[in-house]
């Protein structure tokens, strides 16, 4: 991936020469050779430092979030999945198009160093681990869906076999199995928010989880509380999901989030779609469950 990062270099560059852009969002090596984070250059002379590899896994488009109140003019470079966020940041109006230039990658797949780290902690080191980001096998975008210059060969799904088989299996449960199989993931759940963190879709500026006036959901890492936390920030990303993957991934007990948003995303299809959130920007449009119509059927009151 070399001359991807190079192209990126070059285009980076140029920008910062011609003052079209006040910051760039790409990644930079770290101590270790299988972490790569995400870096912020703020000059051309930055620009050396940023790098373009298989663990280049992280959504950026999350980190846009932190300059929705600025004026700056920035340059992001952006995977198939990242791109998503940003047509979810652009619909939600958390950012502006004409702030961003684009730089789009085609992903050939990720690993994720979160696999590496543990096989390199002593305690279960494979010479030959499989440190492919597990999300990336159910990546249905590969490629970028908004930018202003694409880099690479595009990718075609990577995907393999029935996209909802998970989720079907769940659905095939009895209520009370499918009950004692979430009962049983989230208990595990130790409340860091990671996985709230690391989403693009989860903005808002305040969070619910985050209120003390009144307090809606118990901070307490126990089952009730957990089960409450998660549905409600399920429900929250009905339509809105972009399938990144990264609240799974980075999720320190390996709760499989996922399988809700999964859920959620074959529903919102199946009743509303067809519909993918973050696959085509049109401006003014919205996800399904962010409109409203004074006529919309209301039996289920």
């Amino acid at each position: 991936m070399r001359e991807i990062t190079n192209q990126i270099k070059d285009i980076a560059r140029k920008l910062f020469e011609e003052k079209k852009i006040d910051m760039f969002l790409a990644w930079e090596k770290s101590e270790f050779d299988f972490q790569s984070m995400p870096f912020f250059a703020r000059s051309a002379e930055e620009v050396e430092k940023i790098i373009f590899d298989e663990f280049s896994v992280h959504n950026l488009s999350n980190a846009l979030l932190r300059f929705r109140d600025g004026k700056q003019r920035i340059g992001i470079v952006v995977k198939g999945c990242d791109s998503r966020g940003i047509v979810r940041l652009l619909e939600d109006h958390q950012f502006t198009r004409d702030r961003l230039y684009i730089v789009g990658v085609c992903c050939p797949g990720m690993k994720d160093p979160l696999k590496a780290f543990r096989n390199e902690s002593g305690f279960e080191k494979t010479a030959n681990a499989d440190l492919e980001a597990d999300k990336c096998n159910d990546c249905i975008q590969p490629n970028p869906v908004i930018y202003d210059v694409l880099l690479g060969e595009e990718q075609p799904p990577r995907m393999q076999g029935e996209r909802f088989k998970k989720v079907k299996e769940i659905e095939a449960m009895t209520p009370d199995e499918r009950y004692a199989f979430f009962e049983d993931k989230l208990s595990t759940c130790i409340r860091c928010y990671a996985c709230r963190q690391a989403c693009v879709a989860c903005n808002c500026r305040t969070c619910i989880f985050d209120e003390s006036r009144p307090q809606w959901v118990g901070r307490e890492a126990n089952t009730s509380d957990n089960m409450m936390y998660h549905i409600i920030r399920a429900s929250h990303m009905t339509g809105r999901c972009i399938e990144c993957g990264e609240c799974e991934r980075v999720c320190p007990v390996h709760i499989p989030l996922m399988l809700l948003n999964q859920k959620l995303i074959k529903d919102v299809d199946s009743f509303f779609g067809p519909f993918d959130a973050g696959l085509k920007y049109e401006e003014g449009a919205k996800p399904p469950l962010s409109q409203y119509r004074e006529n919309d059927p209301d039996d289920f009151l």
